[in-house]
């Protein structure tokens, strides 16, 4: 790694020792919207694939291969995702986590549209950044934080395009860029082989998860999910994150404190957006933004046996099921579980709190080890996409 880092240093000593040019994005290219018009009935029966929100929030490169359709007519005047275009979220429920970006980095035969809550940039000249080059810079800690400043809102924030177009982006050398692809690809791939490793013991775990929570019909009939729990949306118009010791929880885990609780040992699911479904354990007392779903415990059911039978319920799954992931509570009372005795339900939750601190545990084995790879691919990153800008002399 040392040997690679040198060849870049050695690059920009020879191509750019005086500095790169920064330009606004609105001197680059061009923003465009999403799909438009669209109706529920649309994706139902697809026969264009569409590049969903996920897809976008969770890909630094915009995986082509998920077949996700929308209903497309003849000579329908909608935008088509080009090669090099880089496609971003128009929202999410806090400021750092608006505008994730992916980029179409392979060439495709066929026509791409981009999901209604989101929108694309398009380069005027498709030579200047690379598209392996830009999945990185636009990820990197610098312009997330200019795109953060281009979000507004209370508790949803949205990117204001007309800030967005005024973000400044570094352009260095083809050559260069290159260079730092083929080092943060390092890093990258050695991360995916991680990521497959902990998905193989994540499989396990749900194997044994659902083996674990699945019972003789008979012995213990089907029931719906709201007689386990009672469930309501969290509180709050914006998003406290100071003045007390409680934890607040959004959809995807803790995002601040406040001096209020308003529920105490209960799962979280997610509610709207990127994290819809997810399910997380809300340790003692705390506080459940508008982001999450509040969950209730009902009498005759032990706490972390009903946090595992939410988990095995395909929450992420149904929130995808419309065009922006929405969990609603007639879809979650509904969903059918099986409840068996008090003391039973106590057994299977100790014994898959063990397989869940396997998975989970960031502190120890693969959780913990894949952390510290993250934590040394984000540093180089850091480094290598700090550049000095160059000084235009005024003619």
């Amino acid at each position: 790694m040392k040997k690679k880092i040198n060849i870049i240093e050695k690059l920009i000593d020879e191509l750019c020792s005086e500095g790169v040019e920064f330009k606004e994005l609105g001197e680059l290219g061009n923003l465009y919207g999403g799909l438009t018009g669209k109706s529920k009935d649309d994706f139902s029966n697809g026969n264009a694939k569409f590049i969903t929100y996920m897809n976008i929030f969770s890909n630094i490169a915009v995986d082509v291969d998920v077949a996700i359709f929308v209903k497309m007519e003849t000579n329908e005047k909608q935008n088509k995702i080009q090669y090099g275009d880089v496609l971003f979220t128009g929202s999410s429920e806090t400021p750092d986590e608006c505008g994730m970006s992916s980029v179409l980095t392979k060439k495709i035969d066929e026509p791409l549209y981009l999901n209604s809550f989101c929108f694309g940039f398009r380069f005027n000249d498709h030579n200047l950044l690379l598209p392996e080059f830009s999945k990185y810079l636009f990820r990197d800690e610098k312009v997330r934080k200019q795109i953060a400043k281009t979000a507004s809102g209370v508790t949803r924030f949205n990117i204001s395009k007309k800030r967005f177009a005024k973000i400044k982006i570094p352009i260095p050398p083809l050559p260069l860029q290159e260079a730092i692809v083929k080092v943060l690809d390092t890093f990258t791939e050695l991360e995916a082989e991680l990521e497959a490793e902990l998905e193989a013991r994540k499989k396990q775990y749900e194997y044994y998860r659902d083996k674990a929570l699945t019972f003789d019909e008979v012995k213990v009939p089907f029931s719906d999910l709201g007689d386990v729990y009672g469930f309501q949306y969290g509180m709050g118009n914006t998003i406290p994150k100071t003045g007390g010791n409680f934890p607040v929880y959004g959809s995807n885990g803790i995002v601040g404190t406040h001096h209020e609780y308003n529920s105490e040992d209960s799962p979280v699911i997610g509610h709207i957006g990127a994290y819809a479904g997810i399910v997380n354990w809300g340790t003692g007392k705390h506080f459940v933004t508008y982001n999450g779903v509040i969950c209730n415990l009902k009498n005759g059911i032990d706490a972390r046996f009903g946090y595992h039978l939410l988990k095995k319920q395909n929450l992420i799954e149904i929130a995808k099921s419309s065009s922006h992931p929405f969990v609603s509570y007639g879809k979650l009372k509904s969903v059918q579980v099986q409840v068996p005795d008090i003391n039973i339900q106590k057994e299977i939750g100790k014994l898959l709190d063990k397989f869940d601190a396997l998975v989970n545990d960031i502190s120890i084995g693969l959780p913990a080890e894949l952390k510290a790879r993250r934590q040394q691919y984000e540093y180089y990153r850091e480094k290598l996409l700090t550049f000095k800008e160059k000084t235009l002399s005024k003619k």
